[in-house]
């Protein structure tokens, strides 16, 4: 039994044993039987996400050209984890090489930037399109070691019949995701890839030292108006698709509980600061709460973050960079592209606090909406590829009428857009009727 659930084999495994159990499951899965308890919890979520979302389990992920309307070459060249490209060669490198693997990196929405190794590796895997361009994430290639490390945000093993595509069964990874050290952004992952040695706890224990080194030798981000770019504010707050936030100031990374996030988030915010009486409605609602309960959470959090909480108004001392108001000054440049680059989620989204609730909606709302109106088919479907906007009928409609009729991904995209609306007939149709009988 594998006590580390990251890890793709225990200890005295047999590597061949192992690949007809999980073959035999797999099969039975796509058989309509849930899997048991041979099958990792992390490849069983992940087989349940990559079915939900692929039409077959024997397909090709996609490859792209172009970015943002930009060429492959020139994204990658601009990308963060290209300042760190000579060290992740280093360290995964010269493994892959002599080990006849491969090292990749791909980009936060599992887009391959490089591929590299051994020769003959890399043209058997140009079979299966690994190759620099192609979309590695769950949504486009199902359960594997690169896409599955950013869908769960943690370092995993991916170990041969494990891969959801049939197509990638006979091959085994280990990855682990990179984030931006300062603000705590996901930047992507590293990855090595080939056989089934790649199995061993070593290479597990190999791509997470290198993404830890890569983050230690990232330099401050530089994106004009980002957090942490030249001239912004010492102090940091990422908020979005978290549900603790993350707070840099003076060289330290505080992880913040939830309450001290939604009180960070409401503060930064409101730059003029909140009464006591106007910071406890929009953490508590209606809900009859003591104000001692408020006092003491400020407490907690002054002790946590010194003289950047001022009192009467609670408010920020400073300037503190937030990673949402990035997001909104950027759309409101008219950088949609951008801002869609820079939104990693909702805010804080399982918070109820009032307050980060109407700050969420409002910040969804202009987003989706000016996606909707763009009528740009990158935004468009750089939106629809997202956890948030994957079921949005409306976008995938506004996506298929925006592409040129010789777009490659047009049939794809007509598949989604059908697929959707005859998911939502029923309710459509069930409100209707409700609405008749009324």
């Amino acid at each position: 039994m594998v006590v580390n659930p990251w890890l793709a084999l225990a200890s005295g495994d047999d590597p061949a044993e192992r690949r007809r159990t999980i073959r035999t499951a797999h099969t039975a899965f796509l058989g309509g039987t849930p899997p048991g308890p041979d099958v990792r919890s992390v490849v069983t979520d992940s087989w349940r996400r990559s079915a939900a979302r692929l039409p077959t389990p024997d397909f090709l992920p996609p490859v792209e050209v172009e970015v943002d309307g930009t060429d492959l070459e020139a994204y990658r060249r601009a990308h963060p984890l290209a300042a760190v490209l000579p060290l992740l060669r280093e360290l995964l490198g010269s493994v892959a090489a002599d080990g006849a693997h491969l090292f990749a990196v791909c980009d936060a929405t599992g887009r391959l930037l490089w591929v590299e190794g051994h020769e003959g590796v890399r043209k058997r895997a140009e079979g299966m399109n690994f190759v620099p361009g192609a979309r590695w994430d769950e949504r486009h290639a199902g359960t594997n070691a690169p896409g599955t490390a950013l869908a769960v945000g943690h370092a995993v093993q991916i170990f041969a019949t494990e891969h959801y595509n049939r197509r990638v069964q006979p091959w085994s990874c280990a990855a682990a995701p990179v984030h931006d050290p300062r603000t705590g952004r996901l930047l992507g992952a590293v990855d090595i890839t080939g056989g089934d040695q790649l199995a061993a706890p070593q290479s597990l224990a190999l791509v997470q030292a290198t993404a830890r080194a890569a983050e230690a030798q990232l330099p401050p981000a530089a994106d004009p108006g980002s957090p942490g770019s030249p001239g912004s504010p010492g102090c940091v707050l990422t908020a979005l698709g978290r549900d603790e936030a993350l707070l840099v100031t003076e060289g330290r990374r505080l992880r913040l509980g939830r309450r001290h996030s939604e009180i960070l988030t409401l503060l930064a915010a409101h730059p003029d600061g909140l009464t006591g009486e106007q910071l406890a409605a929009a953490l508590y609602g209606e809900r009859p709460v003591p104000p001692v309960t408020l006092r003491a959470e400020l407490s907690r959090l002054r002790r946590l973050v010194g003289p950047l909480l001022a009192s009467r108004p609670y408010r920020l001392r400073g300037t503190v960079g937030t990673d949402f108001g990035c997001v909104e000054r950027t759309l409101a440049a008219g950088g949609l592209r951008a801002a869609l680059r820079a939104y990693d989620g909702p805010l804080l989204p399982l918070s109820e606090a009032p307050g980060v609730c109407r700050l969420r909606r409002l910040l969804e709302t202009r987003l989706r909406r000016a996606v909707l109106t763009c009528g740009d088919p990158v935004a468009l479907q750089t939106w629809a590829d997202t956890p948030w906007g994957e079921d949005d009928l409306e976008v995938w409609e506004r996506l298929l009428a925006a592409l040129p009729m010789s777009a490659p991904q047009r049939g794809s995209v007509a598949v989604e857009a059908r697929r959707l609306r005859e998911a939502y007939a029923p309710a459509v149709g069930a409100t209707f009727a409700q609405r008749e009988r009324t």
